[in-house]
């Protein structure tokens, strides 16, 4: 049982180091057009759709199952003050991590609930390991075009998502170890990460995936949320 839980939540974390590794082949095979450009902001949608559809079908349905109305309230506007306060922050210092910010708040949170229900629900938790897996693509292939436009060279990014793939398997150990007998906490965290994706999504994200005249950007958006659905469903 342990090792089939490493195996799902490896498999759904690894898929962070192969966006990665696409945005990197991207990035310096492609040559520079307007091609391009619309791609890469349609593939900033796409991430977008998907981890709206985490927020709205995963995160806070599980949040309000568990909870009553004022803790998941408070959880959820503690995690879009906190990550109001850190993106002024990170204005401030030039940086532009806003996607890996919400991709981690989205990552870490469903694969602690991986770990929580798989002893649980065995087929609901291999589902959702793919599902996992399916969002983590797209969301590191936008993080690595903002972590190397705030400074940091390829080859660092490329080394960071290597390391954060894992984290997913820390984080299934945890849920499953530690607070697969405590649901309210676990809905406490889903709360806090929902706040937090929220207000990334609408004060960074969506904004910088848009543009002028052109409607694959918003289309990529909408096939980003069907994905969801379509996880949401199979589960």
């Amino acid at each position: 049982m342990l090792q089939k839980l490493i195996i799902f939540s490896g498999i759904a974390g690894i898929t962070v180091f192969i966006g990665g590794v696409l945005a990197h082949l991207f990035n310096h095979h492609v040559k520079e057009s307007p091609v391009k450009y619309e791609i890469t902001h349609t593939m900033m949608s796409f991430g977008a759709g998907i981890i709206l559809s985490a927020l709205a079908l995963v995160l806070i349905p599980k949040s309000m199952e568990e909870l009553s109305l004022l803790p998941m309230a408070l959880s959820f506007l503690i995690g879009a003050g906190l990550f109001l306060v850190l993106d002024q922050y990170l204005a401030k210092k030039g940086g532009q991590t806003a996607t890996l910010l919400a991709m981690l708040m989205d990552f870490i949170p469903e694969s602690i609930a991986l770990g929580a229900v798989f002893a649980i629900e065995p087929k609901m938790a291999t589902l959702l390991a793919v599902f996992i897996g399916l969002q983590n693509l797209p969301e590191a292939f936008n993080s690595y075009r903002d972590i190397v436009q705030s400074g940091f060279s390829s080859k660092k990014t490329l080394i960071i998502f290597f390391f954060l793939s894992f984290s997913g398997i820390v984080g299934a150990l945890i849920g499953h170890f530690v607070l697969s007998d405590y649901p309210d906490l676990t809905a406490l965290l889903m709360g806090f990460a929902s706040g937090g994706i929220l207000y990334l999504l609408i004060q960074d994200i969506i904004p910088q995936s848009k543009l002028e005249h052109k409607y694959l950007p918003s289309l990529g958006a909408c096939l980003g949320f069907l994905v969801g659905i379509i996880g949401e469903k199979l589960i």
